[in-house]
């Protein structure tokens, strides 16, 4: 059965010469790593999140009078419905994770150099995209935590003169969170981010494939020094194919993705659940503590400790498009980063905040 399906589309679209070309016949470069593996982790971990939302989907209601009691129906009626949100909170916290550590491994190889600008910042654009996923569908259970988490983080932008308001009340939809928040978070989560992140998606996988993939620094070849003054696609024709040696790398840490996830689920069911994570939102009671998830507790612990919200904001937007843009303002030929100390030296020392400004946040 499957060999005449595979010969009717062989004749039709030329599977069997696509195959060939683009799996078996593409070529990796020799000292390439397991870091490598990351981006098909983000599709796998993608593709994880979109069916585990529409199994969702079918049984959620997005109104604030239905949103809390609909997620506990699925929790406890549903069947199977506990393992599927739970693989939906976890995976995306997990891919959040791993679009960080894909950036992160790209920048500490250098691979963000010319002439891989775009490809850069259609990563960051993606990492963007991923972040307000989470913040978007952090909303939908209408919780206590959610609810007042929300309300702090779209109160933010009120600290910009004149355009502030405006903008937190588009969020919103009006002065506080209600029903019309949830609305626009759901539509945003489910109508207007997803195809944003296939699109730029696609775009980051065509400019990956046009381009070619970049070595490590480490032993770079005389071809990989060379001055890029015009179009040239890297083939690595002394690599290896990406089928079968690659792909069983890229295998296995889809693999070792989907065994963190069930690993969080059954022996840390609560991760990503505290006890007003499981309480109904109620406008009229604020909870002790309020904060966001882990991948904002940074920012939000530096608007905190910075007296001058507006200079907190303006700081934030400053240091993104620094980040966004980081290829351009980098005009150091060498890629090694262990090359160069005080670049290692700034990294280790924004890392370094980075983490405490994290676990700061957390207490």
């Amino acid at each position: 059965m499957w060999d005449r399906v595979r010969n009717w589309l062989d004749v039709r679209i030329g599977i069997n010469d696509l195959v060939e070309e683009e799996v078996r016949a593409y070529r990796v470069p020799k000292n390439i790593n397991i870091f490598y593996t990351l981006g098909v982790v983000t599709i796998a971990g993608y593709l994880i999140q979109v069916i585990t939302g529409i199994l969702l989907l079918i049984y959620y209601v997005p109104h604030p009078d239905h949103a809390f009691q609909s997620v506990q129906g699925i929790m406890n009626k549903v069947p199977f419905g506990w393992l599927f949100r739970q693989m939906h909170v976890m995976g995306s916290n997990l891919l959040i994770g791993v679009v960080f550590a894909h950036m992160l491994t790209v920048f500490l190889m250098g691979n963000y150099k010319r002439p891989r600008e775009l490809t850069w910042i259609v990563g960051a654009l993606l990492l963007f995209v991923s972040v307000a996923f989470g913040f978007s569908g952090y909303l939908l259970p209408w919780t206590q935590l959610s609810y007042w988490a929300t309300t702090v983080a779209t109160a933010i932008p009120t600290a910009v003169p004149y355009m502030g308001d405006l903008v937190a009340n588009v969020l919103r939809g009006g002065e506080s969170v209600t029903g019309a928040t949830l609305s626009r978070f759901f539509a945003f989560h489910i109508s207007i981010l997803p195809p944003i992140f296939l699109m730029l998606l696609g775009l980051h996988l065509f400019l990956t494939k046009r381009i070619g993939i970049s070595g490590t620094p480490f032993g770079l070849s005389a071809e990989e020094k060379r001055p890029w003054t015009e179009y040239h696609k890297k083939n690595h024709p002394d690599g290896y194919p990406y089928y079968p040696r690659f792909f069983q790398k890229d295998l296995f840490m889809v693999m070792v993705y989907l065994a963190v996830m069930f690993f969080l689920i059954t022996f840390a069911p609560n991760l990503f659940f505290p006890g007003d994570a499981t309480m109904p939102a109620d406008p009229y009671r604020t909870p002790a503590s309020i904060r966001p998830e882990w991948y904002l507790l940074a920012p939000y612990q530096m608007l905190k400790i910075i007296p001058n919200k507006f200079l907190g904001v303006i700081i934030q937007v400053a240091l993104f498009v620094l980040f966004l843009f980081w290829p351009f303002f980098d005009t150091e030929k060498e890629k090694n980063i262990m090359k160069r100390p005080f670049l290692r030296g700034m990294f280790l020392a924004a890392f370094a905040l980075w983490v405490i400004l994290m676990f700061w946040g957390r207490s």
